[in-house]
């Protein structure tokens, strides 16, 4: 599609739900099956993201703190990371946004809109589209676990020619 011809350029966002989500990456959540550790006072949910990275990189853990954005919001640049997935989890309870698209050809496609609930972090796959960190009502900090060190262009960034505009459910 020619930067996608649709006419309806307004997205809702929909609850973060692992199954929905799967396609583009993992749902990072203290939900499902666990096991006790440190003398039973703490449940791991264990290996909750699928992390991925080539040409020599490494895990790194970074912490961000995102600025707040505002519902509706309109926005038009989604990027992408070739060689690593990226995760992005709250310290807090905060919801914010995902945006995700499918590839269509090397483009982004028709973008879609997830709000998390509290708890809830995101791990995007290897080479998915996604939107820009996006904390909502106020100020968050978020754990960023991706790909750090090795060799090669690990971003690409893309503007649709036309902003997209998401609106809560």
């Amino acid at each position: 599609m020619s930067d996608l011809a649709a006419t309806d350029r307004t997205l809702v966002a929909e609850p973060l739900d692992a199954a929905a989500f799967a396609p583009f990456g993992d749902v990072i959540e203290a939900a499902g099956e666990s096991y006790p550790i440190n003398g039973g006072m703490c449940d791991r949910f264990h290996d909750r993201a699928r992390m991925d990275f080539t040409e020599g990189g490494r895990a790194g853990i970074s912490v961000g703190y995102g600025r707040p954005y505002p519902l509706p919001l309109t926005f038009d640049l989604v990027e992408r990371h070739p060689l690593g997935s990226q995760a992005f989890v709250p310290i807090g309870e905060d919801p914010f946004l995902v945006v995700v698209a499918p590839d269509e050809g090397g483009r982004p496609g028709r973008p879609r809109a997830f709000l998390t609930r509290p708890g809830q972090g995101v791990n995007y796959l290897r080479n998915v589209w996604h939107g820009v960190l996006t904390p909502l009502g106020r100020p968050g900090h978020f754990l960023i676990v991706d790909r750090v060190g090795g060799t090669g262009v690990n971003l690409e960034e893309y503007r649709y020619d036309t902003g997209w505009t998401v609106v809560p459910a």
